[in-house]
């Protein structure tokens, strides 16, 4: 993209501050809004039937929020989206992102390349669920994502992983005796 077609793009979009703990979008809500995040981090996760929480994924700067089906058919969100720390994002609702694509043809083109790249990236990390065991999981998460392994917590990371606390605690014990 040039300096031009990335200001015309962003020119669709508004700026929003989230604070520690605000919430994008609440499972149950309709996500009126994709969001890019500019500043900060955010969890996104889902309540199961037990009433526990499921991490799913995170996204830090240069990461998109939006529960897509909620976003695209105007259905109740099954996700949270909620700020782990003061953030900053820019903003679009559904009405201005179709204005977005009829104006600018290569922003539906960007668009469609990024989502390619973010089903890639849940396709990868369901082979990894299913055929890493904990440590592995746990080594790739924080080499892959070392940004977000600092900031949020060891609770978070296991939740994501869909290990214990205890688990996280252990792998990291035998790897500080190994010396790694």
């Amino acid at each position: 993209l040039s300096a031009t077609d990335l200001q015309a793009i962003c020119s669709f979009y508004k700026y929003r501050k989230i604070r520690k703990r605000e919430y994008f979008v609440r499972q149950g809500e309709v996500c009126r809004f994709e969001g890019f995040v500019v500043k900060g981090c955010f969890k996104i996760s889902t309540t199961d039937i037990q009433g526990k929480e499921k991490i799913l994924n995170f996204s830090e700067e240069g990461w998109w929020l939006m529960e897509i089906s909620s976003f695209m058919n105007t259905t109740a969100s099954e996700f949270n989206i909620q700020a782990l720390e003061d953030s900053e994002i820019l903003f679009i609702n559904k009405t201005d992102k179709e204005n977005l694509y009829r104006e600018n043809p290569l922003a539906e083109r960007l668009f469609r390349l990024l989502s390619q790249t973010a089903l890639v990236a849940w396709q990868r990390r369901m082979v990894r669920d299913h055929t890493m065991n904990a440590e592995q999981r746990y080594h790739h998460f924080i080499t892959t994502y070392p940004n977000i392994a600092r900031r949020v917590t060891n609770k978070h990371i296991a939740n994501y992983l869909g290990i214990t606390q205890e688990s996280v605690s252990k792998i990291r014990k035998k790897w500080a005796l190994e010396g790694n």
